[in-house]
């Protein structure tokens, strides 16, 4: 189907979006003034509102379009995706939420230097959080232009360029307590805007018979479509159970929280709300599969008109092209923030003035590489951003948490070995290349070999340097551990910008 929503309404439906997300991020200008506004919203966000900010965020092109698409394209192992995505929070849950809270820190670089006394440590942490934020990042503005071009014709960039227009000024007017109002909007435009039509599908599939795959279809089948489906399945669910705790937009929200209890509470409403969410997309491909759409990321706002049809349709599918937006917008102003905050801190000497600077790189920079890269499936991008995250940030965060005999030597080692192994392999897939068989396989997916990598560096780095334990371990176990409510001295350590 060509032309699966009229422009009008289509158009209509961006604009009103933008608009909602330019007012309720200038109402974050009346009440951001100081730096803990920018960065972390001065640590008065509730568990509610953060958990529907996270939502906002972590839902991206890849949830809202890409899970759809690839499910539709490969069948059942995809339905990995939605559940490594949501596991991924109760790995986070069970290990990292509340102690790192309790760090004072407000980026992952920062967190980085104060476990392990060391700026190269940190230096290397930021740098491997600005990658991270640039490829996630990437994807966004590829769908946008998607989106934009299917609506009404208008060449790729156009979109792209758009979303990264309103993030910055989002960002720029307010910082993270702006974006948080701006993400939490956002959830649930997306929820209503997957919800709604699907409601109308079913009933349409409903009324024409309640059609299913013919029998024997291979797509409902484990285990297939791809070469070495196994292995790309396993690494596939280790890159999304480990990354989510490595993603540097996901892990300053819980800056955020008042304390480490309220960031354990959050945590277990994003599960909530991610699990309600993620069962609608499964049946977007599904429904899509089963009419013989077109195996693309566009399954999503085709499907609508193709059930429904006549001006419902097209109303349906407006309303699917808004929760899109509201999917770019959400996540690339969460990505903004965090490596803005890196940028302006590591690079810049940390401030307000700074922070506005960095944010104009940390849109610009990766909307260029969106234009050049290869284009290949959203969710398949941001896959890779996953293992690249699980790759470096995991094993520093499980570490560092848990294990005191974790030196700054070994936690260099971790971090440049498996998060350079996995930038290799993201940049060799992102390229292209004449790659066939397994070769192929294990650099689309390389969270299987790169993670178990990084965690054995780490491990028998520190074991060799005993000598390179930094020196107040035990004072900064103490900070992690022990609950705000008890009376200790958990030492002294603050954010170098603060």
């Amino acid at each position: 189907m060509n032309d699966p929503v009229s422009p009008a309404y289509g158009v209509t439906a961006v604009v009103l979006v933008l608009l909602a997300a330019v007012l309720i991020g200038a109402f974050g200008i009346r009440v951001s003034r100081t730096t803990s506004d920018f960065y972390v919203a001065s640590r008065t966000v509730s568990p509610l509102w953060n958990a529907s900010a996270i939502g906002g965020e972590y839902l991206s092109a890849a949830s809202f379009l890409g899970v759809a698409g690839l499910i539709l394209t490969y069948g059942a192992d995809m339905l990995w995706l939605p559940v490594g995505w949501t596991g991924g929070y109760l790995v986070l849950l069970v290990l990292v939420s509340a102690p790192l809270r309790r760090s004072g820190a407000y980026t992952l670089p920062d967190f980085a230097e104060a476990r392990l006394e060391s700026m190269v440590v940190r230096r290397t942490s930021s740098v491997l959080v600005v990658l991270i934020g640039w490829l996630y990042l990437m994807p966004q503005f590829q769908s946008a232009g998607l989106v934009f071009r299917t609506i009404t014709g208008a060449p790729t960039w156009a979109g792209g360029l758009l979303v990264a227009v309103v993030v910055a000024l989002n960002v720029l007017s307010g910082g993270m307590r702006s974006i948080t109002f701006v993400q939490a909007f956002q959830y649930w435009i997306k929820l209503t805007a997957l919800a709604v039509p699907l409601v109308f599908m079913l009933i349409a599939w409903r009324s024409d018979g309640s059609p299913g795959l013919p029998p024997g279809d291979p797509w409902a089948l484990p285990l297939h479509g791809r070469e070495h489906p196994v292995y790309a399945t396993y690494s596939l669910i280790l890159a999304t159970f480990l990354g989510t705790m490595g993603l540097p937009h996901v892990l300053v929200r819980f800056y955020t929280n008042p304390d480490g209890r309220a960031a354990r509470r959050t945590t277990l409403l994003v599960l909530t709300l991610l699990g309600a969410f993620y069962l609608m997309p499964a049946v977007y491909g599904y429904l899509g599969r089963v009419y013989g759409l077109p195996a693309t990321d566009a399954v999503v706002l085709t499907l609508p008109g193709r059930l429904v049809g006549g001006t419902a349709g097209e109303l349906l599918t407006a309303l699917v092209t808004a929760g899109a937006f509201a999917a770019f917008l959400s996540t690339s102003s969460g990505l903004a923030v965090s490596v803005a905050g890196v940028i302006a801190q590591d690079i810049m000497g940390g401030g307000v003035r700074p922070f506005r600077v960095a944010t104009v790189l940390a849109v610009t920079v990766p909307f260029a590489l969106a234009g050049m890269a290869r284009t290949l499936p959203v969710a398949d991008v941001v896959g890779l951003a996953f293992a690249v995250a699980a790759s470096s940030f995991c094993p520093l965060l499980v570490l560092g948490i848990w294990w005191r005999r974790l030196t700054t030597v070994g936690a260099l080692a971790g971090l440049l070995t498996g998060g350079g192994l996995a930038c290799a392999a993201v940049i060799a897939t992102i390229i292209g290349g004449p790659y066939t068989g397994w070769p192929e396989a294990l650099l689309a997916q390389p969270a299987a070999w790169s993670v178990p990598i990084s965690f054995t560096v780490m491990i028998v780095v520190s074991l060799l340097t005993p000598s390179r334990v930094p020196r107040n371990v035990a004072r900064t176990m103490v900070r992690l551990h022990t609950p705000e409510t008890l009376d200790v001295d958990r030492g002294d350590w603050r954010p170098r910008s603060v």
